[in-house]
């Protein structure tokens, strides 16, 4: 066993960049790895539903360029999980053409593995029938009908399939969605340490220098041992303290003690959080609580087509009157689409009105504020573009020459900062399942593919 081991993450997505120097500060410190989290749920459905990358291609290269000249020059391994911002077999991919494209512009040789994560409807539907899907957090029984609705499925891979690839002599590994910790618990673990640390280290590894202040999209150094883990960040402008520490070990976590991960729980109710110097942190006293394999489904569905009007008004008497002004739009528009044909059924008009309630809708608490200007953003969603294309013409037009209490002004009633004025957004998604598929084998849904590049 490793007494202790270092890993790097370069920063909070794959894309987001961080500086040269820092890369650079954290390879001549040895460590015994270097990765970055490559994606999130949080952007939202759109780009597992689309296949399309969260980030632009040139952002990646430029990371991965920088990331795998670093590991190949100091024999070590890079990862990167969650490929292309959500792990489907496009995103991984679009990484992995990235990785060969680079490889040949520099002349670099190594063994590379991809993981896959996009799962096949006959699987899904075989565990399903056989009871081993299961809802969480309160969402109901998945039935059938609902999954042969999914555009795709991906499932949140732990540790293991990583280990995998590094046993088989990995150098470069590319991961689709996983659970954000997996590339580096899978490097700590891969060199005998205890899942408790490699676990904490990991938590604190996924989002870089989220865990130090001031917060910026930067490198951070990670050293696990048998029952602690220390981090500092590589550019000496931050630093990590207990407290920015403890806010980054309870990020997407319900609980400030639990976090439950595939095969088990990681325990903190003991941790000690500690200053070693002003930058420097050390963490002990975490416990991991073995449970039975469960592996976190993410899938989406196609929920219509969408496009969007942006327009504002300054006018203090529409501002003045703006709810009984929209409902009038909401009534007038919805004569004006039923007159093409379209049934209520076939579209739905959303008016958000930012610089009032946008943000907060019902639960904005300053209801009674009156503001000076206030952006509306439009939007259709129909079961086809041109039933909202069409329909967003005429909630646009209504919105700009409705006629309203005192007004003043003949012509219209709103600005529009762009022509056209409507965007056909295409087709969009939602996520449609909070699920786990409870397994024996952590390596079964997680195929490994190995290349030499």
């Amino acid at each position: 066993m490793t007494q202790t081991v270092r890993m790097m993450s370069a920063s909070g997505i794959l894309g987001y960049g961080f500086p040269e120097s820092s890369l650079q500060a954290a390879l001549a410190l040895k460590p015994h790895m270097i990765g970055v989290d490559g994606g999130s749920s949080d952007p939202g459905p759109h780009y597992l539903g689309s296949g399309k990358t969260l980030n632009s291609r040139l952002a990646m290269k430029r990371d991965l360029s920088l990331l795998l000249r670093g590991a190949i020059a100091n024999g070590i391994p890079m990862m990167v999980g969650t490929c292309g911002g959500a792990g489907g077999e496009p995103h991984l991919q679009a990484c992995a053409e990235i990785i060969r494209e680079i490889a040949a512009e520099h002349d670099l040789h190594f063994k590379m593995a991809l993981i896959h994560a996009e799962q096949d409807k006959p699987f899904l539907l075989e565990q399903l029938a056989a009871g081993r899907i299961k809802p969480i957090g309160g969402a109901p029984d998945l039935h059938a009908s609902e999954l042969e609705q999914a555009v795709r499925v991906v499932g949140m891979m732990g540790p293991e399939p990583y280990r995998q690839a590094l046993a088989a002599g990995a150098q470069v590994i590319l991961g689709g969605r996983g659970t954000d910790p997996a590339p580096w618990v899978a490097l700590a673990m891969h060199h005998g340490l205890p899942e408790a640390p490699a676990w904490y280290a990991g938590k604190i590894l996924e989002c870089a220098c989220n865990a130090a202040i001031p917060k910026k999209h930067d490198c951070l150094m990670v050293t696990v041992g048998p029952d602690f883990v220390e981090t500092e960040p590589l550019n000496p402008e931050l630093r990590c303290t207990p407290l920015s520490v403890a806010v980054q070990a309870l990020h997407e976590n319900a609980s400030p003690i639990t976090r439950y991960e595939p095969g088990g729980i990681v325990d903190s109710s003991d941790c000690r959080i500690e200053a070693l110097t002003d930058r420097r942190v050390r963490i002990s006293g975490m416990r991991w609580l073995a449970r039975p394999y469960s592996i976190k489904l993410e899938g989406v569905r196609h929920a219509g087509y969408s496009a969007i009007a942006l327009a504002a008004t300054r006018d203090p008497g529409l501002i003045g009157q703006i709810d009984s002004f929209m409902s009038s739009v909401r009534t007038a528009t919805a004569t004006k689409v039923a007159a093409l044909g379209i049934g209520p059924d076939d579209y739905r008009l959303v008016l958000r009105q930012y610089g009032r309630n946008g943000v907060m809708g019902a639960w904005e608490p300053e209801q009674s504020a009156a503001p000076v200007e206030v952006s509306i953003i439009a939007e259709v969603v129909a079961r086809t573009q041109d039933i909202a294309n069409a329909a967003l013409s005429l909630a646009r037009v209504t919105l700009l020459h409705s006629d309203f209490p005192g007004r003043m002004c003949r012509e219209g009633n709103m600005a529009f900062p762009f022509s056209p004025s409507d965007i056909e957004r295409g087709p969009i998604y939602e996520f449609m399942l909070q699920h786990v598929l409870e397994i024996n084998d952590p390596l079964r849904m997680f195929p490994v593919e190995y290349e030499q590049v």
